[in-house]
């Protein structure tokens, strides 16, 4: 059975589509990662020729409009041009939309209509966080008819993020990161991919006449040069050197502006290890080979593998729980439920983790 595709390889291919010209007559995008869908919104926008826009394209909000409304623009032609855009936000808030007075509201089943027979002049874009119920008729019609590109959004899971890093800097800056430093951007900035972007950007104007991006030059721009940060603190607990973990997260919460902050970002960092640490022992367990954990875990980068690879060879599989209850308690300890200061938080945990 063929892989899932992630949102990043999803996107590549939507916008493969829109470049070469072979759009679908209807898309309807959806997800919690708006990162992709706001990129790609702004994409179907740029279809139409500036010149062109002020009758030719429309830009609704599901809450705002009928259903009936919608599909009347939808089936207008253009003016003066060879196609019209039609993008519905909040698709599924449709039949909540105002009215005027007298109008027929219509319904957003109405869709399934249009759906089989589109006007072939007008490319009709709609988004939600949400996809359509399946069991319901115009859930079916968008998720099945081939007029319909129909793609999801999800997350981006932390495990994925360090090779994210690694292709958008190739894809968008033609420059090349070093994997130990696109493992500390994701570190720092964890899996907001706005965030990244803007970072990353940040980092590709700093080094714009180098080829590659160092593990210094992050440093430089997003980080600091403190001598201890979360990285660190993970190699050591990874060693079971007590002593050491126990020195690195003193030096942390020394040299920061922010306890709290400190805290939450180092119990999210430690979240993020030890699930993939749980993924590959999970599988190991199930006899599967290191080149098949890492085919499954859809992991490109080798070095970053590896690295995911040894910290988990520190750790047994039944292990895991007691790992994340200590998680679990430190993030509860952080919001309040403990009167415990933030060194002791931050030992305490680190204690736990080494047992």
């Amino acid at each position: 059975m063929a892989r899932k595709q992630n949102s990043n390889q999803i996107y590549q291919q939507v916008v493969g589509e829109l470049n070469s010209g072979s759009l679908k007559p209807i898309y309807y995008l959806f997800g919690e990662e708006e990162f992709y869908l706001d990129r790609l919104l702004d994409m179907f926008s740029k279809v139409i020729p500036p010149e062109q826009k002020d009758f030719n394209f429309d830009l609704l909000y599901g809450q705002d409009v009928t259903p009936a409304q919608a599909l009347s623009i939808a089936r207008s032609y253009p003016m003066m041009a060879e196609k019209r855009v039609l993008i519905i936000r909040n698709f599924l808030n449709l039949n909540k939309g105002g009215e005027e007075t007298g109008s027929a509201r219509g319904h957003i089943n109405d869709f399934i209509n249009y759906i089989e027979e589109p006007n072939p002049t007008t490319l009709l874009v709609c988004l939600d966080e949400k996809k359509p119920p399946g069991n319901s008729n115009v859930g079916k019609a968008f998720k099945k008819h081939k007029n319909v590109g129909f793609y999801e959004f999800e997350r981006m899971p932390d495990y994925m993020i360090p090779d994210w890093v690694i292709d958008w800097v190739r894809s968008h800056h033609t420059k090349n990161i070093e994997p130990a430093a696109a493992q500390l951007l994701a570190q720092f900035v964890g899996n907001n991919l706005q965030l990244l972007s803007t970072e990353i950007d940040k980092v590709c104007t700093f080094v714009d006449t180098s080829d590659t991006v160092s593990e210094a030059d992050v440093k430089k721009i997003i980080g600091s040069y403190r001598e201890f940060g979360a990285i660190e603190l993970k190699d050591a607990i990874m060693a079971r050197n007590m002593e050491q973990a126990l020195y690195i997260s003193e030096q942390m919460l020394q040299h920061t502006k922010s306890d709290t902050g400190e805290l939450i970002r180092t119990v999210g960092f430690f979240n993020s290890v030890f699930v993939n640490v749980w993924q590959i022992l999970r599988l190991s367990e199930k006899g599967i080979s290191k080149n098949q954990v890492q085919s499954e875990l859809g992991i490109k980068n080798n070095w970053y593998f590896n690295k995911l690879w040894d910290d988990a060879s520190s750790f047994r599989y039944a292990e895991m729980p007691r790992i994340f209850e200590a998680l679990l308690d430190a993030d509860r300890s952080i919001k309040g439920f403990s009167t415990l200061d933030s060194t002791s938080i931050l030992f305490f945990l680190v204690k736990r983790i080494i047992g």
